[in-house]
């Protein structure tokens, strides 16, 4: 037992009404891309205030590391707004340990199929929806999804995929386009309508739930940005594809829930859907860059197998925007098949 998840258990054993006889070892509830590790309890007999057999998520996010406030922030605001996410019960902020509600280990991942897609993206839509038209009152206090932020997250593509995880560096012409490339998207992204960002609301964070779905997780990064990235996220989910038809049907579904609530208008329909693939694309590099880096600095391989998927959305969606040629020849060119020798080579 290490000294760190003893700690924890001390920490469980001082809240009120909980002691050492009335909930099961904490156990290892999910995997996380950060340094946050969660574990899940159970009460083995009823309480002041909670019941036998009932459930709850403890977040171990080491002080050092991570900071839980705005986990507790962005959870008060999203609850306020109608979404269901964890509450936070109990809290030591000093330690790292908060305490928190259990929305189950159903994940929109593991039920996803043919005939449940259709249902869970529409309920994921409403919620993200709640968001959209509720979300601008609560921003004022989130980091802002600017120009530096989006240059820094696209950087993490060429730093960490290309010249780290590939070994392909850019001459002085492909920086000079790469440059160009990014110019476009952050334009595109800055010139959106701004909203409260999840910033990750995709399959993995997505919970199934009979009453309230989705149950919304791993919002602590939220940020105020363009309107289109958690629906990105969504529909061009790293971790899943779907005929682009669909996925295209799904966006204008979107938009047009977002004409009724009067954020846009409908003769808006064609920059939105170009802003809409610009921001994939944008989304896309980042993501693939990440993973890489959890492999290379975190030691996490989990993430390698997403990758081809993430980069074959670049080329798919970049293909239908000249302004991407480069990115997309890059990518296909040179990016993809590196990758294809390391796998087979591995």
């Amino acid at each position: 037992m290490t000294e760190r998840f003893q700690k924890l258990l001390t920490w469980l054993e001082q809240l009120n009404s909980f002691d050492k006889d009335v909930f099961t070892m904490p156990e290892p509830a999910s995997n996380d891309a950060s340094f946050r590790r969660y574990y899940r309890i159970q009460l083995t007999q009823d309480v002041d205030t909670y019941r036998q057999g009932q459930t709850f998520i403890i977040m171990d996010a080491p002080p050092e590391h991570e900071d839980c406030r705005p986990f507790i922030k962005v959870s008060h605001d999203m609850s306020a707004m109608g979404l269901n996410v964890p509450k936070v019960l109990e809290q030591n902020l000093e330690l790292g340990f908060l305490l928190l509600t259990d929305l189950g280990a159903d994940t929109y991942a593991s039920k996803l199929n043919d005939s449940t897609v259709d249902y869970l993206y529409r309920d994921a839509m409403r919620a993200l929806i709640k968001l959209n038209s509720l979300g601008e009152s609560y921003a004022k206090d989130l980091k802002p999804y600017d120009s530096q932020l989006l240059t820094t997250e696209m950087t993490l593509f060429s730093d960490w995929l290309g010249e780290k995880h590939l070994g392909l560096g850019m001459s002085q012409f492909e920086k000079i386009e790469w440059q160009n490339t990014q110019d476009v998207l952050i334009k595109s992204a800055l010139q959106q309508p701004k909203t409260y960002v999840h910033r990750d609301y995709h399959s993995r964070n997505l919970m199934v739930l009979a009453k309230g779905n989705p149950g919304v997780l791993d919002f602590q990064d939220a940020v105020h940005g363009p309107l289109t990235y958690d629906a990105v996220s969504l529909f061009r989910d790293c971790y899943v594809r779907w005929p682009a038809e669909q996925v295209r049907e799904w966006i204008r579904e979107y938009f047009l829930r977002l004409v009724e609530i009067r954020l846009l208008s409908r003769d808006e329909w064609k920059g939105f859907s170009k802003a809409f693939d610009l921001m994939g694309v944008q989304r896309h590099l980042k993501a693939s860059g990440i993973f890489a880096r959890l492999y290379h600095r975190d030691g996490k391989d989990g993430y390698l197998a997403d990758i081809p998927n993430t980069l074959d959305y670049i080329v798919e969606v970049g293909r239908e925007h000249s302004e991407m040629r480069f990115i997309v020849d890059w990518a296909a060119e040179k990016v993809l098949p590196r990758l294809m020798e390391i796998n087979k080579a591995s």
